[in-house]
């Protein structure tokens, strides 16, 4: 298999990882958090290009290496293989996705469009200064803690 994190811009610092939340006025700062020979997040990065384009116009996707970028790894608690996570203007959007972890997303959400829904509500609720977002699918059922 071909990793797809090679198509996507990677942060390399901690400082990098700030400037991309903070410059970004308008869009949701989408970040997977993990390592990119992961096979969680192989598939996680292969499912974030795919929407990339089209979700362009309202959110910006990097990935960052956890062994290369520690300085998150327990502020935001990142012990999971694959962690993707939502920013707005410098603010930490959760999701309430039914699984009792509103902070992030800790598995690889493999279908497309669940990834554009939960985007896109991300971005009208963060527009809208909402922290928290309820997820238009539960995943309660499928992803027990």
């Amino acid at each position: 298999t071909t990793t797809m994190s090679y198509m996507l811009p990677h942060l390399h610092s901690g400082w990098e990882v700030d400037q991309a939340i903070l410059s970004e006025e308008d869009r949701v700062v989408v970040i997977r958090f993990g390592r990119d020979q992961d096979q969680t997040c192989m598939v996680q990065d292969e499912v974030l290009f795919g929407i990339a384009e089209k979700v362009k116009n309202f959110a910006v996707i990097y990935l960052v290496d956890i062994d290369e970028v520690p300085d998150f790894n327990s502020m935001y608690e990142l012990y999971d293989a694959c962690t993707t996570m939502f920013f707005y203007r410098n603010k930490h959007i959760m999701v309430d996705l039914g699984t009792g972890n509103n902070n992030k997303i800790n598995w690889a959400l493999a279908d497309k469009q669940e990834l554009i829904d939960i985007i896109e509500i991300v971005y009208r609720g963060a527009r809208k200064g909402r922290g928290l977002v309820v997820s238009p699918k539960d995943y309660s059922t499928k992803y027990r803690y």
